[in-house]
């Protein structure tokens, strides 16, 4: 699910005046996450495609994202082989118990057996029940112009009576400013909505954007590269060989705080350990809030303010285990592992009351779940 820079699987000037005010959280360090007694898995939605982001609406109605499984083509060349494209992309609801896509006919890439698809990456709601969702793309924008069915991707939408309602062009942006100053490449993952504004994170871009209620686009912040040692077992490339690593930011969630946290996947070599959380107030560079983390893909906040990190991999993209894991990320430093027996490759996760909702099997096509978690 990652390609180049990416990952699948983000304040009006009022807001941004009220985050610069608030004192900020205490700055959690780096500490070995302990573990407690494995809680169980209450499955509440299945047979989903993909799913990754996940959210609630104030009526308590669960929204899934679900990437999809791409479909009969075109194709292109992926970071893990061909890819095809189709409209299998799709929003799910699960309301009363009832699980039902509201939304279907949405652009997805992925390779002949569906997985590892690419396509609607994470989903919100505003106070007023409107909802929102990003559409990745994981490549440079220009393919869009090369492959034409691709247009409706790397795109910020809500989601109308009538259907989906074009906001924002992430990609366009992404082709035009570049913010990160590298190689264009956009994949739209992480959404919130904060009043009329909508903040999503582009993995492929490395960047924190807001888009206004008109659709303007602007930079909030920027994640840069860093330099990690090169793991073992490569031959041409001696252990220790200095490397430069992407961030390859993947969720933001704004904190009781007022700022905004911003999860990071790291890119190649994901080490185990080695992603961060950003702490991020508009108008200043992101300050580094935890780390000791692994291939985060989802935040969120739960009872008592506590910060909820959901890791896709526990020990690592590279390690071959796809157990991921739910961790309490404590404000004083102590980082606890909730949940990981069951958990398999995760997408997302949203905090209702005192239950964690995760999207289990996230790469997986047709086989993907929603389960509940007891914090």
């Amino acid at each position: 699910m990652i390609a180049g820079r990416s990952a699948v699987a983000a304040a009006a000037a009022a807001g941004a005046l009220t985050v610069s005010l608030v004192p900020a959280l205490p700055a959690a360090a780096t500490t070995p996450a302990t573990t407690t007694t494995t809680p169980a898995l209450t499955v509440v939605a299945t047979n989903l495609n993909n799913p990754r982001g996940l959210t609630f609406a104030p009526d308590g109605t669960l929204y899934i994202a679900e990437a999809g499984t791409g479909g009969p083509g075109p194709c292109l060349d992926g970071a893990e082989g061909l890819v095809c494209f189709g409209t299998t992309g799709s929003i799910t609801r699960v309301r009363l118990g009832q699980q039902q896509r509201v939304r279907a006919g949405l652009p997805s890439l992925a390779g002949h057996d569906g997985s590892q698809a690419i396509g609607p990456a994470d989903v919100a709601v505003d106070g007023f029940g409107l909802l929102s969702f990003t559409v990745g793309l994981a490549a440079d924008p220009d393919v869009r112009v090369t492959t034409k069915k691709l247009t409706g991707m790397a795109k910020l939408y809500a989601s109308g009576r009538s259907g989906p309602r074009l906001i924002a062009d992430l990609g366009a942006y992404e082709k035009k400013a570049n913010p990160d100053k590298a190689a264009a490449d956009t994949n739209p993952a992480g959404l919130t909505v904060v009043g009329g504004t909508r903040y999503v994170v582009d993995a492929g871009a490395n960047t924190l954007l807001k888009a206004s209620a008109r659709g303007k686009v602007s930079t909030v912040a920027v994640f840069g590269k860093r330099t990690v040692p090169a793991p073992a077992g490569n031959p041409d490339l001696p252990e220790g060989t200095p490397l430069p690593m992407q961030s390859v930011p993947t969720s933001v969630v704004k904190g009781p705080d007022g700022a905004f946290y911003v999860s990071e996947l790291t890119g190649f070599p994901f080490p185990a350990g080695g992603a961060r959380i950003y702490r991020v107030v508009p108008g200043h560079a992101p300050v580094v809030y935890a780390t000791g983390l692994t291939n985060v893909i989802d935040l969120a906040f739960g009872p008592k303010g506590s910060l909820y990190a959901l890791e896709i991999a526990r020990n690592g993209l590279l390690s071959g285990d796809r157990t991921g894991a739910l961790i309490q990320v404590d404000p004083q430093g102590e980082h606890r592992v909730v949940a990981s027996e069951g958990l398999t490759a995760p997408g997302g996760i949203a905090i209702r009351g005192k239950d964690a909702y995760v999207t289990n099997c996230g790469v997986c096509a047709g086989a993907g779940s929603v389960v509940k978690i007891r914090l």
